[in-house]
């Protein structure tokens, strides 16, 4: 998040590539829009408002938060760029899941500045 070093490998950004990618997530709580009734019109709003002011208040302000906003700001190399692009969703997968279309579980393609420390190598059997 410095700009200087890649969020995603730590590798030095701008020293081999002359470009660096900045990545913006931003995730909310999505209310649709609710009806409201003649039974909601007629609630003690001064009751309610103490009731989700008692349940907050019990709530750990982290968890609060991230139950309603939270953003994150990323600097990447191209590789590190180039990963994400290819599955930007990996971080948020329940384990085993996979994209249509996806490798079996444990396999990975390089991209096209090559594997990525870290990665599995593909058996020949693969």
């Amino acid at each position: 998040m410095d700009g200087l070093v890649c969020d995603g490998c730590g590798e030095g950004l701008l020293l081999a590539d002359d470009v660096r990618y900045v990545l913006r997530i931003e995730g909310f709580a999505a209310y649709d829009p609710m009806e409201i009734t003649r039974a909601d019109l007629d609630k003690d709003f001064e009751e309610e408002m103490r009731r989700v002011l008692e349940r907050l208040s019990k709530l750990d302000p982290e968890k609060a938060q991230d139950q309603v906003h939270r953003a994150f700001h990323f600097d990447l190399c191209p590789r590190c760029w180039s990963r994400f692009l290819k599955d930007p969703l990996a971080g948020a997968k329940r384990p085993g899941a996979q994209q249509p279309g996806a490798q079996h579980p444990g396999a990975t393609e390089p991209g096209p500045e090559g594997p990525m420390p870290g990665d599995k190598k593909k058996s020949q059997g693969d």
